[in-house]
C-alpha cells in the first residue's frame, strides 16, 4: 500500500542545522571522542579511566558539551559533566559546566582555531567545599583530542589532576 509505514512512527533523524558562524572556528571539536586518561592529586591515589566526550551544536552560537568516565577494569561509571561552550569572534570563550559531584564551573579563556587549542580558567567554582580553581587546556593534534586539567584546593596550589587522549569516533 502506498505510504505504508510512513505514519505513526517516530520521525527520522532531524537534519543537522547550519553551523553558526560563532561555532565554525571550533567545528574541529564537533562529534564524539573516546579514549583513556589518568588522574591523580597530592591528596588521592592515582587512577586510570575510560572516557567519552561529545561536542554538538543546534545552529545557535553555542556548543553543547557532555563527558562521562568509567573504570577501565569494570566499566563502572565514575565522573560525568555537561555544559555549554560559547566561543566569541575575538577568540575569547565562555564555558559553563555542571559536574555529577554537584560542583559547577564558570570558565573563561581563549581559543586558537588555527592551532586547535582551547585554554580555560575558572572564574567561579561553585558548591565545592575544597576546590578553589580549575584550569583546562584542550588541544587537537594529528586527529586526537587531548586535555590537561589542573586543580587548586584550599590546601594546595594549582596541580595536575587529569590528562587524557581521545580519538574521534
Amino acid at each position: 500500500m502506498e505510504g505504508e509505514g510512513r505514519s505513526g512512527g517516530p520521525p527520522g533523524p532531524a537534519p543537522q542545522p547550519p553551523l553558526h558562524p560563532a561555532v565554525a572556528p571550533l567545528s574541529f571539536l564537533l562529534g564524539r571522542w573516546r579514549g583513556e586518561g589518568e588522574g591523580g592529586f597530592p591528596t588521592i591515589n592515582s587512577f586510570r579511566y575510560g572516557e567519552e566526550i561529545q561536542f554538538s551544536h543546534s545552529g545557535k552560537p553555542v556548543i553543547a558539551y557532555s563527558q562521562k568516565t568509567w573504570k577501565l577494569a569494570s566499566g563502572e561509571p565514575m565522573h560525568s559533566e555537561s555544559g555549554y561552550w560559547r566561543p566569541k569572534p575575538d577568540g575569547a570563550i565562555e564555558v559553563v559546566l555542571a559536574q555529577s559531584t554537584g560542583i559547577v564551573e564558570v570558565q573563561k579563556g581563549t581559543y586558537d582555531a588555527e592551532k586547535k587549542i582551547i585554554k580555560l580558567k575558572s572564574e567561579l567554582v561553585g558548591n565545592a567545599s575544597k576546590v578553589k580553581e580549575i584550569t583546562r587546556v584542550f588541544e587537537v593534534t594529528n586527529g586526537e583530542l587531548s586535555y590537561i586539567v589542573q586543580m587548586a584546593t584550599l590546601l594546595t596550589t594549582l596541580q595536575p589532576h587529569l590528562k587524557a587522549t581521545l580519538a574521534k569516533l
